[in-house]
C-alpha cells in the first residue's frame, strides 16, 4: 500500500554508503543512539520531529533506514511507522 505522507527514505551500509550518498548524517545518529542499550535484541529509534515533519531513524542488521514523513494534513497529527 503506497502512504502519501512518507516522502522518503534513505538506506545506508555499515560504512555509509548507498548509490546516491556518501556517508551520512543517518547512519552516526543510529551509531550512537545504539550505545544506549546493551541489549542486541533491543533496536533503538531516533525520531526527529518538527511541526509539519518526522525523521524516524533505525538500524538492524548492519543497515540504517531513515524515513522521512509528513504530518498528517487533515488533522496536524503525527503518524508513526517503525
Amino acid at each position: 500500500m503506497k502512504n502519501l505522507s512518507i516522502v522518503g527514505v534513505l538506506c545506508t551500509d555499515s560504512q555509509g554508503l548507498n548509490p546516491g550518498c556518501r556517508g551520512t548524517v543517518v547512519f552516526v545518529l543510529a551509531q550512537q543512539v545504539a550505545k544506549l542499550t546493551s541489549d542486541p535484541t533491543d533496536i533503538p529509534v531516533v525520531c526527529l520531529e518538527s511541526e509539519n515533519r518526522n525523521i524516524m531513524i533505525q538500524k538492524h542488521d548492519g543497515i540504517t533506514v531513515a524515513v522521512h514523513k509528513m504530518s498528517c494534513p487533515v488533522t496536524g497529527t503525527r503518524s508513526y511507522v517503525y
